[in-house]
């Protein structure tokens, strides 16, 4: 099977089928075209063009194995001179994992769908939204050049501005979503700025057509200055990926999405739209690998998003908040990958990261069922026995989060720190440090609330209780942030009665919860070998010979098993093994402990608690400067400027001048024939030699 091409057609019903069911559920579904069909056709469809895309990428992940490969046109839109505008697939190994991870996460959240949502009125158009998600996703990472995977890219915005403001009643899922949106535009902006510098200096929007000048692109400067243009290309690329991949400072819409139904929080912030920004840099290898400047820059902002997210972690209280400051702290180490000109290491994350991150947000959206919608951990406390499934399957996905030997987790996450000790580029001793304490704070916040959800005693159904979800939109009755205003029109009561017990979730929520649980545990075992040190990425991804971390991490390593046993040896799993143990005594033995803290560094709790003040800094500096620039430019440049000076103006110099004519305009003739006279007068004074010569 070497060297054969894939089916062109094959492939292109992977995004087909789900658009297909998005269409159905979409139109056929909702009020646009009269709900001609109903819930049980809606999910099925959307359901079954996943399905189908699922088996299509996994039979493409396997014939790629075997060494089949695709890169071609589909369809060319247009062509202009010699550029070229058109939809085509380049399918590698990069791209054919990256579609059976979204595939198969996306399947599994449409599965959990039905039964979370089976009481919301907009089920058909949430079916819609995430299979249309689905299809935007993979035209993105299936994509063979920068007009495409542009419009992947501005699409699975769109969407995931669509389902975060869902319950679109509450005002609080408009303010997220509009936020989501305006935070994305700004790195767009730059991704978009870079993609125009390559075509201007390529001639080119295909991948490979870009590569195969990337040496004479590295020669180039931009006009009139002395700045690498690979290096500003790259850096405009990446702060495209900052914005997807809610890097600081461009993070601060992703805590705000939870907003949205707990599926998004699965399928968008924790497996797909997320990661497109680090899949975007690995697929761009090749020019990276060419400036040193930008992988410092992509190395630092890694590392502070990595360890400064995670201290923000430690106070939430909300459940989907503590997992949402994760997949901020995640997110973190891959970039931190992409620095150390680990990209292989990185992908591997993105991958073991998708399924133990969905798993945990599928398993916080339990417990929130079980909970009668209370989101607060606080009200919580001795699920364990109430809900066993999610409750070991919330376990395993937490271990694996934590980087506990053996679970896919511990292999991806070990190697990004290895990674790092092995990358001499500048930045890289600050990384090391964040990547390390890192690994505690992840523990501490995890098991933090690990504990006080599932073990412990139970304090829910109690009158004091703290602040339920008290979100009542009509059409929004399971999460959201659980600090909001209640609805003084609907006291409908979130959370267990006095008395009440939690109760296990339906099959449809629990079946995708022990799925994913299945590669959190047992995919990195399996695939490290192949992923880091083996031929899986040969000629797709790129790394200069000045970068030796790759090859440092390959001669460290004797197989899955023996990193495993030689992991309980190393700091990683000591620190890791500490954060466990201090959440266990802050939370489980002795409580007075974070009262205590908090009591003592209240001032650094209440930083954490608003965010660091960027939300403020945005609103003060951006929004505020933007409305005082906006300000400015109507009092001076409209009301002043046009109105007064250019409008006004010209109509108070024509009223003068008119003022003037109207003193000379008297009606008597003799006046006229007097001005007469003096034109006639003045014509030969001017024209005619009036005095003789001497």
């Amino acid at each position: 099977m070497a060297g054969q091409l894939l089916n062109p057609n094959l492939l292109l019903a992977v995004p087909l089928a789900p658009l297909a069911g998005a269409a159905i559920a979409g139109l056929l579904g909702t009020q646009f075209l009269g709900n001609l069909v109903g819930r049980k056709t809606s999910h099925t469809a959307t359901i079954l063009g996943v399905l189908i895309a699922f088996i299509l990428s996994v039979q493409t992940l396997l014939a790629v194995m075997d060494g089949a490969t695709f890169n071609g046109t589909i369809y060319n839109w247009m062509t202009i001179g010699t550029l070229k505008m058109e939809v085509g697939f380049q399918i590698d190994s990069l791209s054919a994992m990256m579609m059976c991870v979204v595939t198969f996460v996306s399947l599994m959240v449409h599965i959990y769908t039905i039964g979370y949502m089976k009481d919301d009125e907009g089920y058909n158009r949430f079916f819609a939204y995430i299979s249309l998600f689905t299809f935007s996703m993979l035209m993105l990472v299936m994509a063979n050049n920068f007009l495409q995977l542009f419009f992947g890219w501005e699409a699975v915005g769109l969407v995931s501005y669509l389902l975060i403001g869902f319950w679109y009643q509450r005002p609080t899922a408009i303010v997220a979503n509009m936020k989501a949106f305006l935070v994305n535009r700004v790195g767009d902006f730059g991704f978009i700025l870079g993609i125009g510098l390559l075509l201007a200096f390529a001639g080119t929007m295909n991948y490979q057509e870009v590569f195969a000048k990337k040496d004479e692109l590295a020669l180039l400067t931009m006009p009139g200055t002395d700045w690498a243009l690979l290096t500003v290309a790259c850096i405009c690329l990446f702060i495209g990926a900052m914005g997807k991949s809610a890097q600081f400072p461009l993070h601060v819409w992703l805590p705000d999405s939870m907003e949205g139904p707990t599926p998004i929080s699965a399928l968008i912030h924790a497996a797909t739209m997320v990661t497109a920004g680090i899949f975007m840099v690995s697929r761009m290898s090749p020019l990276f690998e060419l400036s040193d400047t930008a992988l410092s820059f992509i190395l630092v902002i890694g590392s502070i998003t990595a360890l400064f997210m995670g201290f923000l972690g430690i106070i939430q209280n909300d459940i989907k908040r503590v997992v949402a400051y994760s997949t901020l702290s995640q997110l973190g180490y891959m970039t931190v990958a992409l620095g150390s000109s680990a990209y292989s290491v990185a992908v591997f994350h993105l991958m073991t990261h998708a399924f133990f991150k969905a798993l945990l947000f599928l398993g916080a959206g339990s417990v929130i069922i079980g909970m009668h919608h209370d989101q607060d951990i606080r009200n919580m406390g001795g699920l364990r026995k109430y809900m066993p499934i999610t409750w070991i399957t919330s376990l395993v996905g937490s271990l694996a989060l934590i980087g506990t030997p053996l679970f896919s987790g511990f292999y991806s996450k070990d190697s990004i720190i290895e990674a790092v000790e092995a990358t001499h580029i500048w930045g890289a001793g600050f990384a090391q440090f964040a990547v390390l304490a890192g690994v505690f704070v992840t523990a501490f916040y995890s098991f933090r609330m690990y504990f006080l959800v599932f073990h412990g005693k139970e304090r829910f159904g109690q009158a004091h209780a703290h602040g339920h979800d008290d979100h009542h939109a009509p059409a929004a009755k399971h999460d959201s942030d659980a600090h909001d205003e209640e609805d003084e029109d609907d006291h409908a009561h979130h959370g267990l009665e006095p008395g009440q017990k939690p109760h296990e979730s339906p099959f449809v929520v629990w079946f995708p919860l022990v799925m994913l649980a299945i590669p959190s545990l047992l995919i990195g075992y399996l695939t490290i070998g192949p992923m880091l040190h083996g031929d899986f990425f040969k000629g797709v991804i790129f790394v200069g010979e000045n970068h030796p971390a790759m090859e440092e991490l390959s001669h460290e390593f004797h197989g899955a098993m023996a990193m495993a046993i030689h992991g309980l040896s190393t700091a990683p799993f000591w620190l890791a093994l500490s954060g466990v143990v201090a959440a266990y005594y802050c939370y489980m033995v002795n409580p007075r402990v974070p009262a205590w803290f908090f009591a003592k560094f209240h001032a650094i709790h209440t930083l954490l608690d608003n965010k660091y003040y960027m939300d403020k800094f945005n609103e003060v500096v951006f929004a505020g400067g933007a409305r005082l620039l906006g300000n400015g430019l109507w009092n001076f440049g409209d009301k002043k400027l046009i109105d007064g000076f250019v409008v006004n103006g010209s109509a108070k110099v024509v009223a003068w001048l008119s003022s003037l004519s109207r003193v000379l305009q008297t009606g008597y003739i003799y006046h006229y024939a007097f001005v007469m006279i003096l034109g006639v007068l003045g014509f030969l004074i001017y024209f005619l030699p009036f005095w003789p010569a001497k």
